[in-house]
């Protein structure tokens, strides 16, 4: 209802997105999830502790749902209606994190695999880049719907994007990581010229999914912009009356 008062409960001043973050230094640059100029509104944060980018991504995040849960209430407390989080492994509990946190949740870019799909001609496919092609297992990709078969790429055989992130490291050599995923990307679609779009599990390459996007001439879909759209639903924009 537009109008009227407001005489108990929560209210929400301008928030409504909570991110659930990994514990980790490695620099937020703009684009990242993680850095708060990223967004066009305000997001909510908070960190899970013990949640390490090696923990999540090379150990299934394991013994950490609990963590996730206890941390996804602390936001919606706060006033956020609709959770993410900031690490597309954790796929593994979008099932626990919607039943336990009551409110709707995106924990994974991948998650919006098969809507790609359904938008590329028969003979095109979705491909995937992660920071972790290893241990991105089938469990991984059957949580959020994806295929078996799916084409991935990882961005391990670089020498600098994987090893900040998953190592945690203190800096980051952004051109050199921009290097490591542009050449992710030609192996992808080197590999599978079927390719027609291409999906970024990791939320650390929205920095770079411009730059993939030229490089490749295909769509580029990463968690940002699953994020963004997630939002407009969260707190729909409002129109002056005609």
């Amino acid at each position: 209802m537009i109008g009227g008062r407001i005489t108990g409960g929560k209210a929400i001043y301008g928030a409504p997105l909570g991110i659930l973050m990994l514990e980790a230094r490695f620099p937020r640059i703009p684009g990242d999830m993680g850095n708060a100029e990223t967004w066009p509104f305000p997001v909510l944060y908070r960190v899970v502790r013990g949640a390490s980018p090696d923990r999540v991504v090379r150990r299934r995040a394991e013994g950490l749902l609990s963590a996730f849960v206890e941390a996804g209430r602390e936001l919606v407390a706060t006033g956020a209606v609709g959770i993410t989080t900031n690490c597309g492994f954790l796929s593994i509990f979008q099932r626990e994190l919607a039943t336990a946190l009551g409110v709707p949740v995106l924990t994974s870019s991948l998650v919006q695999y098969a809507m790609i799909a359904r938008m590329l001609p028969p003979n095109r496919r979705v491909g995937i880049l992660t920071v972790s092609k290893t241990t991105l297992s089938p469990d991984h990709l059957a949580a959020a719907g994806v295929p078996a078969d799916a084409p991935v790429e990882g961005t391990e055989e670089g020498r600098e994007f994987s090893r900040v992130i998953l190592g945690d490291e203190p800096e980051l050599d952004v051109a050199a990581a921009e290097r490591d995923l542009l050449a992710a990307a030609d192996r992808l679609c080197g590999r599978h010229p079927e390719v027609g779009a291409i999906l970024l599990e990791c939320t650390n390459m929205g920095p770079f999914a411009a730059t993939i996007a030229v490089r490749t001439g295909l769509p580029v879909f990463d968690m940002v912009g699953l994020a963004t759209w997630f939002h407009t639903a969260l707190a729909p924009r409002r129109f002056p009356p005609p």
